[in-house]
């Protein structure tokens, strides 16, 4: 063991990444904070929000550090080492102030183990004046953050670029539970004042965008990619997304000159962030602009119709090193995607899997959902029928998750499908499109805990640290949060199974 109770190995892997990452920018002095990602690095360095967050606090003198759950949970317990900073190898535990950002239902029971490694009693309740201020935001505020409640002490909801610095102000400098005031006076989240009863969703000031990435992390899953954000939001109505139309003002674009003016010299891949970066009416401008710039350029979401009506975009993809052509297509049928307000015909799947073989692309993969209200065997069949029609175009690949509905959607209300349900779907497909394209489905198990988690409160989170206590299987979730719901008295909606 080293002298600050870490394992060499796992010293070794920190001091690895910080010496092959590059625009770093940390300087020692000015409030500590420690800035938690509950997955692990490769997936934390690739998000732009927490990248955002972190790159705000350090220009306002903060001394913001990183740290992540460990790749190997089972061999960072057995080594007894505590979970620290990468920045300054400092036990999170020793923060005045915790910042987390959490991306997904799932990831809470990330948060719950690496506060456990750090040392710190995971629920608010059983922590005193000797722990951390923890203040939470990411993604997931902008759909249903309770189930995060009890291990939190207060959260910033949607947009966080224009609140993030004062809230972390008032953490670190006011004294007392008085600062639960100060951040719910920012519009934060606070448990202990305000219960279930959440604030609006926070809008950030147009004069902050883009977001940027200012570190480049070889060892992260988008590996050495400078991430900027092309657009924010959507202008769309598709029924079942949290970033429809009516969530923070719709689409928010960035003009593609600016874009190109704030790439970083050092930046040999860019990959352009956007819930319907597509849509951006300068796209192609931008992609021709990083590829000529001598770039590789990725980008977070296509759309199969936009990519049919402009063929360029297709092009500058695969000329910035794109193998695979990636759309969605989120419904299994026609009338599906009518239902959902998904524009997507077949003709424009089609037109995609045309440019795909023109292009020699590898791959055309198709991202869609199964378990949508009103699905039928025949809904399948048309799946089926299509992805054949595909597949003799060029090599085709589905990949399907399970329909979980979402808090702040007009399809909040429906029902989860069912795991039985899901996973008899999956099968038929998979025999349907045999020897034709390859199906990669995700877990209709950990769907169903995810929709458990999407429509639970408070008590789903505690039900979340009982399954992680048990030891983290499905059937562990499965017992804990059918047991909470049918004793919780708070206002969610049991998920059948």
């Amino acid at each position: 063991m080293t002298p600050m109770g870490i394992d060499r190995n796992q010293l070794e892997a920190i001091e690895r990444r910080l010496a092959g990452e590059r625009g770093n920018r940390f300087v020692r002095g000015g409030p500590r904070i420690a800035m938690l990602y509950p997955s692990p690095y490769r997936a934390g360095m690739s998000s732009l929000g927490f990248q955002q967050v972190l790159s705000h606090l350090q220009d306002a003198g903060f001394a913001a550090e990183r740290a992540f759950l460990p790749d190997d949970v089972p061999a960072w317990r057995k080594s007894r080492s505590v979970l620290c900073t990468y920045e300054t190898l400092t036990p999170i535990s020793h923060f005045p102030v915790i910042g987390v950002s959490l991306a997904y239902e799932l990831e809470l029971a990330g948060l719950i183990t690496a506060l456990e490694l750090a040392g710190i009693p995971p629920l608010r309740r059983d922590r005193g004046s000797s722990h951390p201020r923890i203040l939470l935001g990411g993604p997931l505020t902008f759909s249903n953050p309770l189930p995060a409640a009890p291990f939190v002490d207060a959260m910033l909801l949607g947009e966080a670029d224009h609140v993030c610095v004062p809230a972390m102000r008032a953490a670190s400098d006011v004294a007392g539970d008085r600062w639960l005031d100060a951040v719910a006076a920012l519009g934060a989240f606070v448990p202990a004042l305000h219960g279930e009863r959440m604030p609006p969703v926070g809008i950030a000031p147009d004069t902050m965008l883009p977001a940027q990435a200012r570190i480049l992390a070889p060892e992260a899953e988008l590996r050495d990619m400078f991430l900027v954000e092309g657009e924010r939001g959507c202008h769309r109505a598709c029924t079942f997304c949290v970033m429809r139309r009516s969530t923070n003002g719709g689409m928010r674009l960035v003009p593609a000159d600016h874009l190109l003016s704030i790439i970083p010299e050092a930046a040999k891949r860019v990959g352009l962030v956007g819930a319907a970066i597509s849509d951006h009416p300068q796209l192609v401008e931008l992609l021709r602009g990083i590829v000529e710039s001598g770039r590789e350029v990725g980008v977070s979401s296509l759309r199969a119709d936009r990519i049919a009506k402009k063929p360029a975009i297709a092009e500058w993809l695969r000329a910035g090193g794109y193998r695979t052509l990636t759309v969605a297509s989120d419904a299994a049928s026609e009338a599906l995607r009518r239902e959902i307000s998904k524009g997507t015909k077949e003709k424009h799947l089609l037109a995609c899997a045309e440019q795909a073989r023109a292009l020699k692309y590898k791959v055309l993969k198709v991202y869609m959902m199964v378990g949508l209200p009103g699905e039928t065997d025949q809904d399948m069949d048309e799946l089926i029928r299509f992805s054949t029609e595909l597949s003799r175009i060029v090599p085709t690949s589905l990949g399907i998750a399970p329909f979980v509905p979402k808090r702040n959607t007009p399809m909040d209300t429906v029902e989860f499908a069912g795991v039985q349900t899901v996973e008899r779907r999956l099968k038929y497909l998979k025999r349907g499109l045999k020897g034709k394209a390859v199906v990669r489905p995700t877990s209709a198990r950990w769907a169903w805990v995810e929709a458990q988690l999407a429509q639970g409160g408070a008590a789903a989170g505690e039900a979340v640290l009982e399954a992680v206590h048990a030891g983290g299987t499905f059937a562990h979730y499965k017992r804990a949060l059918t047991a909470m719901a049918d004793e919780s008295k708070a206002p969610w909606r049991k998920v059948a199974i």
